[in-house]
């Protein structure tokens, strides 16, 4: 759980409790703005989410390209002729479909 997380739970809760005053004792003011605070702790919990998301993401993209990474560096030790001649073909298509059509 993040600090936005937090924060904006505790200004879920803040606005509940001042939410609740208002309707102790009528006023419609207090009333309102403890709604106003309940929904700017939910935007804030919310936002909060999303970083925590979009952190494990990141995450798990660096994991996978990690493990890409060592099986490529593998297959390279193992197999450097095969793996030049891969590099070779590549190259050898991006050239190919590089090229302007009128010629």
């Amino acid at each position: 759980m993040n600090e936005d997380r937090v924060i904006g739970n505790a200004k879920n809760v803040g606005g509940q409790v001042e939410e609740g005053f208002g309707r102790a004792t009528g006023d419609v003011k207090s009333q309102l703005q403890g709604k106003a605070k309940q929904m700017e702790g939910a935007v804030q919990d919310i936002y909060g989410q999303a970083k925590e998301t979009a952190s494990d993401a990141v995450e798990a993209i660096r994991e996978s390209a990690s493990g890409a990474e060592d099986f490529l560096r593998t297959t390279i030790e193992q197999r450097p002729y095969t793996a030049a001649a891969i590099a070779l073909g590549i190259g050898y298509l991006i050239g190919r479909f590089g090229r302007r059509a009128n010629y």
